[in-house]
């Protein structure tokens, strides 16, 4: 637990600031939600299927399966798919929506991508699992899920979210953060149980180290978007 933590608690990068107090122009924030579609959101889905076909643990696969489930159909809670209500948000700022038909991801995110594909796919359904729903549905904040003496996830009103108040996004385009909103709190519980009671021991230390891995690639990832977007450590 506490080394799947230290790797939560490092998904932090150096430009997040600036996406998130309107140093971002505009006319290239575009880059940031495509290379987000692309590298994990629009198949997040398949990502967690990958998971729960490979998962030989009823309890476990229940827990998958509601999340897929989610995730695909929006069926319990959103009432759309999650990939969809994501394009809510480009969708919201006035933003060429053909662009997403045919993304371009640049190297870190190509190579974050290829990464996502190896561990969701070909590690065993606990990598698959931690990969899945504790580091890409995950927070820096992931202790505030476990301990409630730890900070928990930020969640300021809907008025104050940063695409609101810096780039004028309509509250109606952010379906997509009230839906989190909704399920985060039960899938995150659910994440923390089958990682930490349905995964053996002997497979623990390889969800460690595919869990830093990623976490190493995510740095190069957001690295090369803000790169692109104009910003420098």
């Amino acid at each position: 637990m506490e080394s799947l933590l230290d790797v939560m608690e490092n998904k932090r990068h150096w430009a997040w600031a600036a996406f998130t107090s309107g140093r971002v122009a505009l006319d290239v924030l575009h880059i940031h939600f495509e290379q987000e579609y692309a590298t994990y959101v629009r198949d997040f889905p398949r990502m967690v299927g990958w998971a729960y076909v490979q998962c030989p643990r009823p309890a476990a696969r229940r827990e998958l399966a509601e999340n897929l489930y989610e995730e695909e159909t929006g069926g319990l809670v959103a009432g759309r798919p999650h990939p969809e209500l994501f394009l809510e948000y480009p969708r919201g700022l006035g933003m060429d929506l053909s662009r997403f038909d045919d993304i371009e991801l640049l190297p870190g995110a190509a190579a974050f991508r290829e990464l996502l594909d190896e561990v969701t796919q070909r590690r065993g359904w606990e990598v698959a699992t931690a990969v899945t729903t504790i580091f890409l549905e995950g927070s820096p904040y992931e202790r505030g899920e476990l301990d409630e003496r730890a900070d928990k996830r930020p969640e300021p009103p809907l008025e104050q979210h940063p695409l609101v108040v810096h780039y004028g996004l309509p509250l109606e385009s952010l379906a997509l953060t009230k839906a989190h909103r909704q399920v985060e709190g039960e899938h995150r519980r659910a994440a923390w149980d089958i990682v930490l009671h349905e995964v053996s021991a002997a497979a623990r230390e390889p969800v460690v180290r595919a869990m830093r891995e990623v976490l190493a690639s995510w740095h190069a990832y957001r690295d090369d978007v803000a790169k692109a977007c104009g910003l420098s450590p």
